[in-house]
Order: C-alpha cells, then structure tokens, then sequence
C-alpha cells in the first residue's frame, strides 16, 4: 500500500482536486483507493458525494476519540474507491490535541492497527491549507509527497517553509519520507513562470 499526502500551505493551489482525480484515476485502473479528507473545509468529502453537515463518524473521531478507521471508512458512488469524510469540527482538533503527546503519529498508529489496509493500494490524503497537527499527521502517516503549486512567483516563495518541515518531519518522525513531485497547477500557457 503507497500512501501519498497531497499538500501546500497555500489555499486554492489544487491539493483536493488533485487527490479526488488521481484517486479516481487510480481506483479506474483497478486499484483500491482510500480517500482521507484531513481538511475542516470538507471539500473532498462533498466531492465524493457526502454531506459534511450529516456526517458523524469523520476523521476528527479518530484524531480526537480514538475511533479505530475501520469505523470510518465509507464507500463512494466509483468502484474502488473509499473516503474517510472531514467536517467542520476538524477545525478544532488544533486546540484540542494542543498538549496531547505523540499527536503528530496518531494517524499513521492508527493506520499501522488498520485490519483492512492489505485491501488498499493506495491511501491519499488531502491536506489543509496550513503546517499544523493535521498536516504534520499526513506526513508522518505517508510515504510521499506530492506538492500541488500554482505556476506563480509568491507560490515558489512559500516552497522553502514548506520543505522545511518536510526536512524536519524526515530527520525526527519518518526519515522514509520521500517527495515525488511537485505539480504545476493552473498553468497559464501565455507567461513564462
């Protein structure tokens, strides 16, 4: 199983519509997918055709409650392809898991006890738009990273934060950590960036 974090500090750079296509695409081609939507936005779970507003077993569950992830896995209208859905009280797990030690490594503990990981080919997991404890657990749950970034200057300039952590999540939490790309999104053909 290949576990992949798609993830930029920016907003509207194409992280959740990257992971819903290259999801689809994987579960087209006969792979099983595991959509974990790690973003309080829960624009992947509508995406998927759920209703954050009426979910109640969501990813916070699992960070905050401890609920196993087998639990939480729900089925989508594509064959292969599974979500873990988000809410809007995802925006509190911050606060809440604030003094809670090993917060960073709940999700990949979680993953590791996962009695139907072996049925998953792929888990990817769209990240919010920041470097908290949501995307500090997508990174060390994860084997790769994959960086959607728009094709503009002030995109580049928040690169550097951006594999700092990385660099730091690889030196002290998953030294196996590897990125496999960055990808340009939104191009405009017309300039050169």
């Amino acid at each position: 199983m290949k576990r992949i974090a798609v993830i930029n500090q920016k907003g509207g750079v194409g992280k959740t519509t990257t992971t819903v296509n290259l999801g689809a695409a994987l579960a087209n081609r006969g792979g099983r997918v595991l959509l974990l939507d790690m973003d309080p936005q829960a624009n992947l779970t509508v995406h998927v055709d759920k209703r954050p507003d009426l979910e109640s077993h969501t990813l916070t569950s699992l960070l905050v409650e401890d609920t196993p992830l087998k639990d939480l896995v729900q089925s989508t209208g594509q064959a292969n392809l599974f979500v873990v859905p988000s809410d809007t009280s995802l925006a509190g797990v911050e606060q809440v898991l604030a003094n809670r030690i090993g917060r960073e490594t709940i999700l990949r503990e979680a993953l590791d006890v996962f009695p139907d990981a072996a049925n998953f080919d792929y888990i990817l997991f769209d990240c919010p738009p920041s470097l908290g404890v949501l995307s500090a657990n997508a990174l060390v749950a994860a084997d790769w990273v994959v960086i959607p970034m728009q094709a503009e200057y002030l995109s580049l300039q928040g690169m550097a934060k951006l594999l700092e952590v990385i660099q730091l999540v690889q030196k002290r939490l998953n030294p196996a950590l590897k990125i496999a790309c960055v990808l340009p999104c939104m191009v405009d053909a017309r300039t050169n960036l």
